[in-house]
């Protein structure tokens, strides 16, 4: 097999960045989520993140094209930058206090509490030394009742017994508690907001996780646009060739940060990520000596570089696919920020919590080493058979199904064959859809700044949209019901940008199905401006 050595280091590239991104990037909200974190208050944070990247994308973008001569030197201070990000989280101190992983205990007698000491109490709650208070519903034989429980173990997992709990407004249940005997209890979440959103811990959790995500997503788009740089006119076929080591790279490395997280914990609810953070340091490392090895063609810049993305934003085939493609950004997000927080409850439900690190770190591996290898490989292929339109259509309909299929699994480990079918024609097949389309109508000299803009609507807007839809539906209606929303909502997409694409879009776009010629970036924006015409 003949090696190609001009794009050796791109390869590289992608393997050691995204295998620095696996061991963190998909546990941050899972880890946010052990800090206390609620999915709504989450899910308002990450959807504040994307606008973020809507604006440091296309900024970033801009630069590069701009400084040309010093793109390299700014891609690898970016890089280095963003990885900082997440390994200074390791440095947080750890909030004092009991976790509440598990909100449901059984055979518990309320008669075993004692009452709580309210001078003691009211002072430990205001120094938020650990002291946490939580509703608990108590289903028993004889009787039903509520009860406001107070958790005062120093650390570790929160539990009702005299030396871990005190009962608080005893006068108001003490008829109710004196009738019952062994109860089964579920306890709300820990009403500790004050002091968790008042943290450094929290704040410094926020303020790492949206540099760093923005780092990366900047990062990201960037890595997109220097890779058909290398490529050169016509390569955008290539692209997902050089992608999948960076799939390769995430999958093996989001394994092993799962397996070995599960071990350093020893089985403990409470997740240890040392060896997460080691990971991200050593992975970033090797990065930044391939970025130097990177040998970027001269290629002449634009001279008017907004004039002409302008012009492009003008056509309305190019808006129409923006905001098709912020759908698919809608959906994404959701998987992103939300399927380890489903994946969580899911096993507290069916017993699995001991090992569900294992369990998401295969599902990262099964999603990147099985159905993203695939199609990231073939992507070229299946664009020039079947065309952008049809494709991206064919992506909709894998997100919908994909979607539904999650809801329907029984437990954590169901999801596992999910991923690994679906997310390849779904996520790998819609992202090289994406980029490629936006790497062949950008004009020349302004490869980064199309990228960037087209990268903001989809893992910017649409991130944004979708998070913050997830974190209220799933607050409201539970993770189930939230993924059959987003199902019928990428089917209706699918139906949508077919009619579109049948009625309207072929005759005004380039199809490579027809003409291959569209791969040229002079061609292909020469033809969409003749098309709107």
């Amino acid at each position: 097999m003949k090696i190609n050595h001009k794009q050796l280091p791109v390869k590289a590239h992608y393997f050691f960045f995204m295998a620095a991104m696996g061991p963190i990037l998909p546990f941050l909200p899972v880890y946010g989520k052990q800090l206390g974190v609620s999915p709504l208050v989450m899910g308002s944070i990450t959807a504040g993140l994307p606008i973020l990247f809507l604006i440091a994308k296309p900024v970033f973008g801009f630069i590069v094209d701009y400084f040309r001569t010093w793109r390299k030197l700014i891609f690898i201070i970016l890089l280095a930058t963003t990885s900082s990000c997440y390994v200074l989280m390791y440095f947080l101190p750890i909030l004092p206090g009991p976790l509440l992983p598990d909100h449901h205990f059984q055979n518990v007698s309320c008669a075993a509490l004692s009452p709580c000491d309210m001078n003691d109490h009211t002072s430990a709650l205001a120094l938020c030394n650990g002291t946490k208070d939580a509703t608990c519903h108590w289903v028993c034989e004889a009787t039903n009742f509520s009860m406001r429980v107070s958790f005062h173990i120093a650390k570790g997992e929160a539990s009702i017994s005299p030396s871990t709990a005190c009962s608080l407004n005893t006068n108001e249940t003490s008829s109710s508690c004196s009738k019952s005997t062994n109860c089964d209890v579920i306890c709300d979440n820990f009403d500790d907001d004050r002091c968790l959103y008042t943290s450094i811990t929290f704040w410094g959790f926020i303020l790492l996780m949206s540099l760093g995500n923005i780092g990366f997503n900047v990062s990201n788009s960037i890595s997109d646009a220097i890779c058909f740089d290398v490529l050169g006119e016509g390569g955008e076929m290539g692209y997902g060739r050089q992608r999948v080591w960076g799939t390769i790279g995430f999958g093996i490395a989001a394994a092993l940060a799962g397996y070995t997280i599960d071990l350093w914990s020893h089985g403990d609810i409470y997740k240890v990520y040392t060896p997460a953070f080691l990971l991200v340091f050593a992975f970033t490392c090797f990065d930044l000596i391939c970025c130097k090895k990177l040998e970027l063609p001269l290629i002449s810049g634009s001279a008017s570089i907004l004039k002409d993305v302008f012009t492009l934003l003008k056509l309305k085939p190019i808006a129409i696919f923006l905001c098709f493609a912020t759908l698919a950004g809608i959906f994404d997000s959701f998987m992103i920020y939300f399927l380890f927080w489903y994946l969580e409850d899911l096993a507290m439900e069916t017993g699995y919590m001991g090992e569900i690190k294992l369990i998401e770190g295969l599902t990262i591996a099964a999603e990147t080493l099985g159905g993203e290898i695939i199609f990231f490989s073939l992507s070229g292929k299946i664009l020039k058979k079947f065309g952008y339109g049809y494709t991206f259509t064919f992506c909709f309909v894998c997100y919908a199904l994909r979607l539904g299929l999650i809801s329907l699994a029984p437990t954590p480990w169901w999801v596992l064959p999910v991923e690994l079918v679906m997310q390849g024609p779904s996520y790998a097949l819609c992202y090289t859809t994406i980029v490629a389309y936006a790497s062949v109508v950008a004009p020349p000299g302004t490869s980064a700044t199309v990228q960037g803009i087209v990268a903001g609507m989809d893992d910017g807007f649409g991130y944004g949209v979708g998070s913050l839809m997830g974190g209220i539906l799933y607050k409201e209606v539970g993770g189930a019901i939230t993924l059959r929303i987003f199902s019928t909502l990428a089917a209706i997409s699918a139906l949508m940008y077919f009619v579109l694409h049948t009625l309207y879009l072929k005759h005004k776009t380039p199809d490579t199905r027809s003409n291959v010629e569209f791969k040229k970036p002079n061609d292909a924006r020469e033809h969409c401006v003749t098309a709107e015409m």
